[in-house]
């Protein structure tokens, strides 16, 4: 039984952030009918689905019905977005809230993004939608995943949650998971940034990943890959379109990752070039 499956929905985003790899990977977006097959597939193996991997899961067309489709299986579902689509496109999450478990938003989207929208309206909507959400039981994550910032706008979004918690954010409480509890159901998320795996990179000395342990990646073609960090799908284990998880899962490929992890010496090239992996390293 795995925890979580990242389905990417869609590969397309409506930034362009300094964070993210991106994909050279065509645009592509599953339908309503390819993401309900996934999701059937997925059915029994996994607990939570979270609707991304690349791209902005709130600019599908047919988000409600993914949705639906989702909760119809009995996922608890998962979304994680940049947060500026959230004032159009947030209604359809809360109509959905008795299945949404958790919506991650990664504030540090608009760095270097190149987005014309303000602070302070970005901010507004995402603290509008997080009320709502919380009163309805849905966990909400505010991410700051950039040490600290490039370009002085952490400032200005710990100003703003200052403002509306009368405390500063740092000097809340912190979880085992080192996020800081601005609330009931509300939290932030302070984290270095990291190397994203690739073929091209040097080696990193990972060793080891949750990969197939505990998660895997569905590509919006429906390419398997162990992790949500295979943007790129260089690890391709099988396609959920046309075979079952379990085989996919019993390929020899996917064992002798499973196996590698379990060495300490992964199997494949790009795990090896991971810098996120290197934090599951022993001391």
């Amino acid at each position: 039984m795995l925890n979580k499956a990242y389905v990417e929905i869609t590969n397309r985003c409506n930034l362009s952030c300094a964070f993210c790899p991106k994909t050279k990977r065509a645009p592509r977006e599953m339908t309503a009918e390819e993401f309900s097959c996934i999701a059937s597939r997925l059915r029994g193996s996994v607990k939570y689905l979270y609707l991304h991997l690349m791209g902005e899961p709130l600019c599908h067309p047919a988000l409600g019905e993914i949705l639906d489709s989702a909760a119809g299986l009995g996922f608890r579902i998962c979304i994680t977005t940049n947060g500026t689509l959230l004032p159009q496109k947030g209604a359809a999450v809360l109509h959905r809230s008795g299945s949404i478990h958790k919506v991650s938003v990664s504030l540090h989207a608009l760095e270097g993004s190149g987005a014309p929208m303000a602070m302070e309206e970005y901010l507004d909507g995402v603290w509008a939608f997080c009320t709502q959400a919380r009163e309805r039981g849905v966990y909400c994550a505010l991410r700051l995943w950039n040490d600290g910032g490039a370009d002085g706008r952490n400032g200005e979004i710990l100003s703003f949650l200052e403002g509306k918690l009368g405390v500063p954010p740092l000097d809340l409480p912190v979880t085992r998971s080192r996020s800081r509890v601005l609330g009931e159901g509300l939290f932030l998320e302070l984290e270095e940034p990291f190397s994203w795996p690739a073929l091209t990179a040097a080696e990193t000395g990972a060793q080891f990943c949750f990969g197939l342990r505990d998660q895997i990646g569905v590509l919006a073609d429906g390419t398997v890959v162990p992790c949500c960090l295979d943007h790129e799908g260089d690890v391709p284990l099988g396609n959920l379109f046309c075979q079952s998880l379990a085989e996919i899962l019993d390929s020899p490929r996917a064992r002798a990752v499973y196996d590698g992890f379990s060495n300490r010496a992964p199997a494949e090239a790009l795990c090896r070039r991971c810098g996120f992996a290197t934090r599951f390293n022993k001391g």
